[in-house]
């Protein structure tokens, strides 16, 4: 059997963009929820606000340190696997990095060590900004990673001559036409992701009856924030998506699995894409839905998958199903967000142990979500690399053979294996040891002289004594 080395490369890509990806998205909100604890201990003194800075400020550290070495090696691919699109995309993306780096990278890194290191020992007014320019860092790093990205979705400021992006915009290529639209949907999933990972664990140590005092705190704070995010993430996602139907309409046209240019268009709420007889199998809809939606009108015409070439058609079955397990999950969030509103209604927010092991079950949904969105954009933008302008195989390295690119993927999953286990474990440990009781708390420097238990081998992580989710 032959080896294709385009699709390996992007088999490979894709696993490590999606890998890298779950760390950044996670830091970037607790990164600003961090800062606001430590804001709210330097205003208020209450230990209990101390207490919860401390331990998710180990939970980033982890995190953070994960996101780094997947990342560093991401670049790498540009010059293995994708020369050809290295050399011609240089002139906007090197400078763009390289603003990323400067800006952002040595940012976080320098005021990290002292948001990690400096606890006890610098003034408390110098260690809440450290956390707040560890904050700031992860926006900046995001902002220049998002206009790269975006700017291969909707290209702009340059032109391609003999084979070479040139710049002849520096304004309108970093803030391209999606790139606003990406930035916020992006932020906002940020969010989302650290306020549901918080919300578990803070009742997750709410059925273990441990710390109630900071928990309850933190899980109120979250439930607000969910409360009003999940529903403005939909309203930014519509927004989004008017914004990829007018620039990638045959991207919008795979997520609805709609084949043929037409009016009255349904929502799709169950298909089997066919992308040889270029129709669905076994369609439920609600009818006119999806061109209110698209074109907020129920005759609204929306183009069809079939305007494009078929060698120039994204993977239909995959943009399709990943579209719909991203808004599954997105209105999974707002019913349970909705659910916390109600039972805070009754007060019983904070005991009802079925409403906090569905908020444990909820830690990793923004994950699956925002890996299902990426599935969406970069799948859905196919044969693309830079839409309209370079393909996936012009871009490639010419000298690449299957067997290089098999290799490395190989090499790629086995590390990176290894990489999240360790990781995972660590936190894991990490979680479990939880927060300091209440009485070894009173000063920041005992915070922060206070070892962590040892791990045993005989624990799993998140093992205890009971176990509310299981009995």
């Amino acid at each position: 059997m032959e080896l294709d080395p385009l699709l390996l490369s992007r088999i490979q890509f894709a696993f490590v963009v999606s890998f890298h990806a779950i760390f950044p998205v996670f830091t970037i909100g607790l990164a600003s929820y961090i800062a606001l604890l430590h804001g709210l201990y330097f205003k208020t003194n209450n230990p209990a606000w101390d207490r919860l800075s401390l331990f998710w400020t180990k939970v980033f550290a982890v995190v953070f340190g994960m996101g780094v070495v997947s990342g560093i090696v991401m670049s790498f691919q540009f010059g293995t696997n994708w020369s050809n699109f290295s050399q011609a995309a240089s002139n906007f993306l090197g400078p763009v990095l390289s603003y990323e780096v400067v800006t952002a990278f040595f940012l976080e890194a320098a005021f990290l060590g002292v948001l990690l290191f400096g606890r006890g020992k610098v003034p408390q007014g110098v260690h809440l900004f450290a956390a707040i320019m560890v904050a700031v860092g992860t926006f900046i790093s995001s902002f220049w990673i998002l206009s790269a990205n975006s700017w291969m979705h909707t290209p702009a400021g340059v032109e391609l001559i003999d084979n070479r992006f040139h710049v002849t915009s520096w304004s309108e290529a970093i803030f391209n036409p999606s790139f606003p639209y990406r930035f916020a949907h992006m932020a906002m999933a940020s969010f989302l992701t650290g306020g549901f990972v918080v919300a578990g664990v803070s009742a997750w140590f709410l059925l273990r009856g441990r710390d109630p005092e900071a928990n309850r705190r933190a899980l109120s704070m979250c439930l607000w924030l969910l409360l009003f995010l999940a529903p403005a993430q939909a309203v930014i996602g519509d927004f989004h998506g008017l914004n990829t139907l007018e620039h990638q309409p045959t991207k919008v046209a795979a997520m609805e699995g709609h084949w043929e240019t037409s009016t009255n268009v349904p929502l799709l709420l169950f298909a089997i894409p066919d992308q040889d007889a270029q129709t669905n199998h076994l369609d439920i809809g609600i009818p006119n839905l999806a061109s209110i939606i698209l074109t907020h009108s129920p005759d609204g015409e929306i183009p069809g998958i079939s305007e494009a070439p078929p060698e120039e058609q994204p993977p239909v079955i995959i943009v399709f199903w990943a579209f719909r397990i991203m808004v599954g999950i997105g209105l999974l969030m707002i019913a349970t967000a909705l659910a916390g509103l109600l039972m805070r209604s009754k007060g019983k927010v904070y005991e009802h142990s079925g409403y906090l092991k569905t908020l444990v079950y909820m830690i990793p949904m923004p994950f699956v979500a925002v890996l299902a969105g990426w599935i969406v954009t970069e799948s859905g933008r196919a044969p693309w690399l830079v839409y309209g302008m370079m393909t996936h195989a012009e871009g490639l390295t010419p000298s690449l053979t299957g067997p290089m690119a098999l290799f490395t993927l190989i090499g790629y999953v086995a590390v990176y294996a290894v990489v999240f286990y360790a990781g995972i474990y660590y936190l894991t440990r990490v979680v479990r040891n939880g927060m300091l009781p209440e009485e070894q708390s009173e000063s920041t420097s005992e915070n922060f002289k206070r070892p962590m238990r040892p791990f045993s081998a005989a624990h799993t992580p998140f093992d205890d004594d009971v176990d509310p989710v299981r009995s």
